[in-house]
């Protein structure tokens, strides 16, 4: 797809701060995150390492303890889009919005991020289409991600400052998802799948269950029994890439479709589908400035609901 000229919006105006008492001692980045505490730590990080915070008049070093009474002086930058991630329309299935948030049902087919292969098309090439302020934040507000053949419900930040806020409650795990799945085989009672996922020790570009990796936590619930098959509800503790794909893949369910966990074979009893069978049904979250819990839900959209239709009929069921 082409994309569209546009002028982005004017940049951040810089910021000057005085290092006040209470801050004597700590390190520059710790500092900053106390003093501007509407930016994540990574972002102001990021602004201290390509230049962009002087301490009394010196390039800042993260590391660096301070005294008190030194003057910081902060430029922030452009750490949204790039110039390569332009805005194009492309049509947004939006089932909230306001002046800190979007929901968006996401379909599956569509990329979220642009990257190796995927450099435009991508939600975020329609976020900044919608909204160009998006660009002046970090990955235009986009603060969790769906693999392309996965559908259903996704938050976006419109500010800074809620993208900081949603970042850190899925940091402290408050971010409710819920997730329907149709696996391989009969998942007969609920299980917790709580094992390690990391990066494939030969297959790079894929993650593994291993013994170094990062915790990672997955609820499996069955909701509907079709023998070859089972539709099962999963919820997550934490969100490690892919987890749900190789937690299912781990126990012996991958999910049917999954074009990498799923295993090259065909199964017997389960028609041919063209993607993992996944869909974030359920999403909830503190509103960032409110603070209102806000809980969303998703239908099933037409390919996995005649999937569905399928294993019943071929279940023999009514």
């Amino acid at each position: 797809m082409g994309s569209d000229k546009y002028s982005r919006p004017d940049p951040a105006p810089s910021v000057a701060l005085t290092v006040p008492d209470d801050c004597a001692g700590l390190r520059l980045d710790q500092a900053l995150a106390r003093l501007m505490p509407a930016h994540s730590r990574s972002r102001l990080k990021g602004w201290i390492e390509s230049g962009r915070v002087t301490v009394d008049g010196a390039p800042g070093v993260s590391r660096r303890r301070l005294d008190g009474g030194e003057r910081i002086d902060v430029a922030p930058g452009d750490d949204g889009a790039t110039l390569a991630d332009a805005p194009q329309p492309m049509a947004l299935t939006i089932v909230h919005e306001d002046d800190a948030v979007i929901v968006v049902d996401k379909p599956a087919g569509l990329v979220v991020h642009p990257g190796a292969g995927n450099r435009d098309g991508t939600l975020l090439n329609a976020l900044l289409h919608r909204h160009p302020a998006l660009a002046q934040v970090a990955r235009a507000g986009i603060v969790h991600r769906l693999d392309k053949g996965t559908s259903g419900l996704m938050v976006v930040a419109r500010t800074p400052e809620a993208q900081t806020d949603l970042v850190r409650q899925l940091a402290e795990r408050s971010v409710k998802r819920e997730y329907l799945a149709l696996v391989r085989g009969d998942v007969a009672r609920p299980v917790t799948v709580d094992a390690p996922i990391g990066r494939h020790p030969v297959h790079r570009t894929s993650m593994a269950v291993v013994e170094r990796g990062r915790e990672a936590r997955t609820n499996v619930a069955p909701v509907e029994r079709f023998g070859a098959a089972t539709l099962v509800r999963c919820t997550l503790d934490t969100g490690r890439t892919h987890q749900i794909r190789v937690h299912l893949a781990a126990i012996g369910h991958p999910l049917v479709g999954d074009p990498i966990y799923g295993g090259k074979r065909a199964a017997a009893g389960i028609p041919a589908f063209a993607r993992q069978a996944l869909h974030a049904q359920r999403l909830g979250f503190a509103h960032p400035a409110t603070r209102r819990a806000m809980d969303f839900a998703s239908p099933l959209p037409g390919d996995f609901a005649a999937l569905l239709d399928a294993m019943r009929a071929g279940a023999g069921a009514p």
